[in-house]
Parts: structure tokens; sequence; C-alpha cells
């Protein structure tokens, strides 16, 4: 088969390399990164340009394509190619819906009985600003309606922060179309954890679970970011606990979908919270979390490409993915400033020095008269696999000592969620 991976990031690269791995070679990743380009025909081509990708694809007799990232997705990037009898691997535009507007998310969430938090949707300023001068609990979550890189939610902590992200959501506009509306919901306490099942509209193959680390800093603090880390798989759910994750959440998801008349064929990503009351959905994802992949499919034993390409042909039931009982880690390496202003452009030292078990997943890369350098806020992803999560994280730091570029940050604790 000849693939194509679409996109640039970590998760791309860890797409192609768990494909790579799998036997086939025939791949090509468009636009790709330096590291990509180790194992892959990297083209560019970006992510949005839907002609150049429909003619590489048949000038270059590609067999099978992989949607990467949410944005080309959201904009209806598998309806396209498939129109000329491309197969593609992704959810359709009306059914990435589930992740590019928050609001269509949370109302087929009370229709179809998924236990999330309380909410109000708003579509003007003044309603929502109201709604928080009438308010007195606090904090409050303030969420962007479409997608916003995984900064558009704002947890406020008292009604002048609350005011300030109404103010730069719907006036300001920070996140151009995506705060036109925005919702508002009751802030819910409990451990968070990333839950990933594939779909063919009817059926799933449940993948596993991950824990990702959003904020910038250690002890989750400063801004939002795509995340600086991830861990898998987690303790605090049980074989039970999943069960009760999949049929209550993940398959109630999928059904509401399909009787909406969008069946979601991809990667549906539950990013949910353990609550006194039980599991609720905080929000969807229609594609593989970034940096949550760069460690889930490292653990993988079944053939990822096989099992995208039966939910793509609809064809799923009786279909199982194994996983590794080891626990891998990933530290995102970013640029100092992300997810704000940053500098890039720098060489990046040490990766030669890595030991062989080490696996580097590039973010945000660059080849430059052969130096690979910093190319965007988050530039690598390290990852490691031991028998134990303690181990995985002693090791991976060990090995980040050896890496080095100017403005290079990380977070230092990343795992410690259960490490006890």
């Amino acid at each position: 088969m000849r693939i194509l991976v679409v996109g640039n990031g970590g998760r791309e690269h860890a797409i192609a390399w768990k494909i790579y791995n799998e036997g086939y070679k025939d791949l090509f990743c468009t636009p790709g990164n330096a590291g990509i380009c180790e194992i892959a025909t990297c083209v560019d081509i970006k992510v949005n340009e839907f002609s150049k990708l429909k003619d590489f694809c048949i000038e270059k007799g590609i067999d099978f394509v992989i949607v990467g990232p949410d944005n080309p997705l959201a904009d209806g990037i598998v309806d396209y190619l498939e129109s000329f009898g491309i197969k593609t691997f992704g959810p359709t535009k009306d059914a990435a819906m589930i992740e590019s507007s928050k609001v269509f998310a949370k109302e087929l969430m009370k229709k179809y009985g998924i236990k999330t938090a309380r909410y109000n949707v708003f579509y003007s300023y003044e309603e929502a600003l109201a709604f928080v001068n009438q308010n007195d609990k606090y904090p409050l979550v303030i969420k962007a309606d479409g997608l916003a890189l995984g900064k558009g939610v704002i947890i406020a902590q008292d009604k002048r922060e609350a005011l300030n992200a109404i103010n730069l959501m719907m006036k300001e506009r920070v996140f151009g179309k995506a705060g036109e509306k925005i919702v508002i919901e009751d802030y819910l306490k409990g451990e968070e954890v990333s839950v990933f099942v594939i779909s063919d509209g009817k059926d799933i193959v449940p993948l596993t679970v991950a824990r990702d680390y959003k904020k910038a800093l250690d002890g989750n603090k400063g801004p939002n970011t795509g995340g600086m880390g991830a861990f898998s798989p987690s303790r605090v759910v049980d074989k039970k606990l999943f069960e009760d994750i999949l049929e209550n959440i993940m398959l109630k998801a999928i059904y509401g979908m399909r009787k909406e008349g969008r069946p979601f064929k991809g990667v549906l990503y539950g990013g949910l919270i353990l609550t006194e009351e039980g599991p609720m959905v905080l929000e969807f994802n229609s594609r593989f979390g970034d940096p949550e992949a760069q460690a889930i499919l490292p653990r993988m034993k079944s053939e990822l490409l096989e099992i995208m390409v039966k939910a793509t042909e609809g064809n799923l039931k009786s279909v199982e993915a194994k996983f590794s009982d080891q626990y891998s880690i990933c530290v995102v390496l970013a640029s100092k400033g992300y997810p704000e202003k940053y500098e890039t452009g720098f060489v990046i030292e040490g990766l030669d020095k890595l030991e062989s078990d080490t696996i580097v997943f590039h973010a945000n890369t660059k080849l430059d008269n052969g130096k690979i350098k910093t190319a965007g806020g988050r530039v690598l992803n390290i990852v490691r696999i031991d028998n134990t999560l303690k181990d995985a994280k002693t090791k991976v730091y060990e090995e980040i000592k050896k890496i080095n570029f100017e403005n290079m940050f990380y977070r230092t604790d990343i795992g410690d969620k259960e490490i006890f």
C-alpha cells in the first residue's frame, strides 16, 4: 500500500512511525518535519491545500490517506478526497463537528444522556456579560465554540477573570471565528483522563487510556498549551470503569452521531473527568490527541493501519486492539515563551547521544544545511517505555539531559500524577 499521512506534528510522526514499523515503507507525509522525513517522503503541501493534496494522491497512486490534525477534518478534507475516490481515514466534516463545535457536542450529550457539566450557550457578548454579572459561583469554565489550537478554554476563578475571558473571545476575537459563540459551564472536580476508540460509524475498537498535561509549567501553572506531556496507561481507570466509560460515553456518542445522520468514522477521543458522580465528558475530539498519541502508539501491539482501513470500510465488528502492559511516558521539549511568543531556528544538539530504545517524535523541526533546527513552539517529544511509570519517568528525564537547543524548556513533573 502507498500511504499518505497529512500533518507535520508529533502526532503525525507517531502515526507514521507506527505504520512504518508495521512494515509499510511506501510512506509519504505532507508537509512532514525533519523527523518524519527519516522514514517517509515529505512533500511541501500544507494541510489546508486540499486541491494540491488531491492532485498529489492521484499522481502518486496513494491507496490510503490518514489525516492527523483537527483543522482539515473540520474543513471537510475527508469529504473532499473521498469525492475523488481517495480512501481517507477520519470523520467527515459533519461528524468532525463533535470537536469543531463545543455547542454541537454539548447538545449531542444532552440529547443522548451522556454525562457532562451543566452549561449555557451564548451567541452575544451582552448575553454572556449579563449571565456572569448575575453569577456568584466560581470557578466557571468558559469555552470558545470552535477550534482554538487547544487554547480556547479558560477557567475563571472570579468575576474579573470571567469578564476578561468573554471579552477576549467575543469582543477581541483572539480565537477568530471560534469565539463567535461560547459555552459557559460548571467547573467539575476530579482526575482527568483521555480515552480513545476507533469507530466505523457503528462499532468501536477500544484503544487505551492516557493522561496529559495542558498547562505550560510545573504544578499545572501557566497558560494552557496544546499539551506538554502524557503517559499511558492510567491506574485510576480499572477494567470495570473502562467498560463503563465505553458503554455509557463512547458508544452513546457513536450511536448519537449515527442517529443525527453524521456517522463517525475515525478516532474518537473523550476528554473525561472522574467526578464523585462518575465519569463526565469535558470534551470530545475527532482525532488522536497530541501528545497522547505519542504515549499510546508505542504501546500498541496490534496493527494500526489494518484497524484504520477496516474502520473506513465500515468493518470493525470483532476487531480487537492489543496493548503492552508496560508504561510509556512522553515529555514535550518546547521553545521558551510557548504558547505565546517564542523564537525559532535554533540548532538541536544531542539527539545522536540518546539510547537506542529512546523514541523521539519530532513536533516542529526542520532540516537546514544538514542540521535539525527548531521550527515552532512544541519542538520534540521524548518517549520511554518501562515496566513501571516511575522507571519510565526516571529514564526519560535522564535522556532529556543529553538534548539541548537555545531557549529549550519542559515540564519536570510529567507522570507525577500517578507515581506514589
